[in-house]
């Protein structure tokens, strides 16, 4: 088994010892392992859908001032056929998207959304 060497600020550090509680792991390298598992469904997932989709895109973000999911919805305001917007006790925000588009466009729209980094939460459900 390959080792790699991982920098984790201590908001990282916390949710993989989380991660790690939940899951009964024995040790961090275990919880690691996990996580990995669990975003290649999610790619997995989303690599499944083919042809044209709709469903509705669940995203939790935070820091309401930035810009990002603005341009975001901008660059697929085509493909977005209903938005909320809400504002969560947690200071942050739910964005509910009803999309409509081929798996091309959404495979594109969810790699933009998680390229900038800054979403808590971005799951897709197929309807």
């Amino acid at each position: 088994m390959g080792v790699v060497s991982v920098s984790l600020n201590d908001d990282n550090l916390e949710a993989l010892d989380r991660i790690q509680a939940a899951y009964g792991l024995n040790g961090r390298s275990e919880a690691v392992r996990a996580s990995i598992n669990a975003a290649l469904a999610d790619i997995r997932e989303l690599e499944s859908l083919d042809g044209d989709v709709d469903g509705v895109l669940i995203i939790v973000r935070g820091n309401h001032e930035d810009p990002w999911m603005i341009r975001i919805q901008g660059t697929y305001e085509s493909v977005i056929k209903t938005q909320l917007h809400s504002h969560l006790r947690s200071h942050k925000c739910l964005e509910v998207m009803v999309v409509s588009c081929d798996a091309q466009t959404l495979s594109r729209m969810m790699r933009d959304i998680q390229a900038e980094g800054k979403a808590d939460y971005v799951k897709f459900v197929r309807g």
